[in-house]
């Protein structure tokens, strides 16, 4: 196999969308599992939608996944870096060429004669597309009438016949050519479209695969024709599944979240939106989920990629960053979740106790956004009491426990583990409770809940004078 050349090329048109970060790093997976090269290419045509900022963004959104390319933007070349805004000189030449040889025209029409034409078009129930109006008109008058009037230029598509795509993922797809659009190749401001500009970048700069979403697929053909009208040899094609929301309708900010940057507000980590992201879609033939980057590396095929929409599954998503925040290291766990309760001003200034809050919650946090709700039983000064924590606090043993533990509290200036540890074996001698019905009486107590962190870290963690207040409140209940 010759080398390996596979591109992302996003437009900088905002947010960094997660289906865009799947393209991505299935790119990048393609590439290192086969020892081949990424290329970044942004392409900035279409001026009207450009976004200040956008590229800056996408970089660090791809910085952040981990997700490292080998060209582009950033990276030393001979040829780089890759914004297509400044290769207009290139397409220029190239359009020249497809114009000589007949497989391309200028077109004159206007705005509201194209826009009359889909009316009419739409009215009779007939495809929208161009009715090729200017493509008799003759070379001589055509060249003439380019100096001095507005044009575009299109693609001249054969009106018989059909193109074959061959995709790695979908196989073999049909195109009738006459339902097939003669498409923009270069826009009245002169610079090109998508269509023209990616079938030049991606012959000039060797691309053998073209990883892309769906979508892409039905502008394939019209990809093909033109590699064909240059006598070049076209990339393999692999189409990659939509992203559908549960309802299967497609993926959309209308639902909810689509951007990179709105999981990481959230708390999901780079390695779990990834892990997650190539499960998009991809399973390597078995019932593993968690996967490290170098694992995804060794398996990734394109063969395993799947013809069929996946679904963005947001609590699959969570379940698996959960996973993560529970195997980081210790160190890396807490200084992430420093960085979290900071942001949240949770903050109680003790070090220690930060790192026993955190401790304490790891077990049962999905995403750090949660912190707040995991943590609220360490900052509350009146506790609000669940239903069935309530039952459990209004039975006459558990009143006995919170006396007892009132009565024995009061010979230790602190509480720590040890002296809570010695307190409860003094507390269920004296009222004979233990089990359950002295742990979970404690636990509905201490915290309004009948479940969560360890209850001797709990206590710890709040002290002496907030185990005595919220002891006090429960036997006013």
């Amino acid at each position: 196999m010759s080398e390996i050349r596979v591109r992302f090329a996003p437009s900088p048109t905002g947010y960094v969308h997660v289906g865009s970060l799947r393209t991505a790093l299935y790119n990048y997976l393609f590439a290192r599992h086969h020892k081949g090269r990424l290329i970044l290419r942004i392409e900035d045509t279409d001026q009207s939608r450009f976004v200040e900022g956008a590229v800056e963004n996408l970089l660090e959104a791809l910085r952040w996944a981990g997700i490292d390319y080998d060209e582009g933007p950033g990276k030393e070349s001979a040829v780089g870096p890759y914004f297509q805004s400044q290769r207009l000189n290139i397409y220029k030449e190239h359009i020249h060429a497809l114009i000589k040889s007949g497989h391309a025209y200028p077109c004159f029409c206007s705005a509201e004669r194209l826009e009359k034409m889909r009316e009419e078009q739409t009215a009779q129930n007939l495809p929208v597309m161009y009715d090729g109006a200017c493509r008799t008109i003759p070379a001589d008058e055509a060249a003439a009438r380019m100096k001095n009037e507005d044009h575009v230029i299109r693609i001249k598509i054969p009106q018989s016949g059909e193109t074959i795509v061959q995709d790695i993922i979908r196989g073999t797809v049909h195109f009738q050519n006459n339902l097939l659009d003669d498409q923009v190749l270069i826009k009245t401001d002169g610079f090109p479209t998508y269509h023209f500009a990616n079938v030049v970048d991606d012959h000039l700069m060797r691309i053998s695969h073209v990883i892309r979403g769906e979508e892409w697929l039905p502008s394939t053909p019209k990809h093909m024709l033109i590699y064909q009208a240059f006598g070049w040899e076209a990339p393999q094609f692999a189409h990659l599944p939509l992203l559908l929301n549960a309802d299967r309708s497609k993926l959309s900010k209308r639902q909810g979240d689509v951007a990179v940057e709105d999981y990481r507000k959230k708390g999901i980590l780079p390695e779990a939106l990834v892990n997650f992201s190539a499960m998009l879609g991809w399973n390597r033939g078995d019932d593993q989920e968690i996967f490290s980057v170098q694992e995804l590396i060794d398996s990734f095929t394109l063969e395993r990629v799947n013809k069929a929409g996946a679904v963005f599954d947001l609590d699959k998503l969570e379940w698996m960053n959960g996973q993560y925040i529970r195997s980081i290291s210790e160190e890396a766990y807490l200084k992430a979740g420093l960085q979290w309760m900071q942001s949240f001003n949770l903050d109680t200034g003790d070090p220690d106790k930060n790192k026993a809050i955190l401790k304490a919650v790891r077990p049962a946090l999905n995403k750090f956004s949660d912190l707040p709700q995991k943590a609220a039983l360490f900052f509350n000064e009146k506790l609000k009491y669940e239903t069935d924590a309530l039952e459990w606090i209004r039975k006459t043993e558990s009143r006995e426990i919170f006396s007892s533990m009132l009565q024995e509290i009061q010979s230790f200036d602190r509480l720590t583990l040890d002296e809570f540890s010695q307190m409860m074996k003094t507390v269920q001698k004296e009222t004979g409770h233990k089990g359950k019905k002295l742990w979970m009486a404690v636990r509905a107590a201490m915290t309004g809940m009948t479940g969560g962190p360890e209850l001797p870290v709990v206590l710890s963690i709040l002290g002496k004078e907030k185990v005595v207040q919220f002891l006090n409140q429960a036997l006013q209940q």
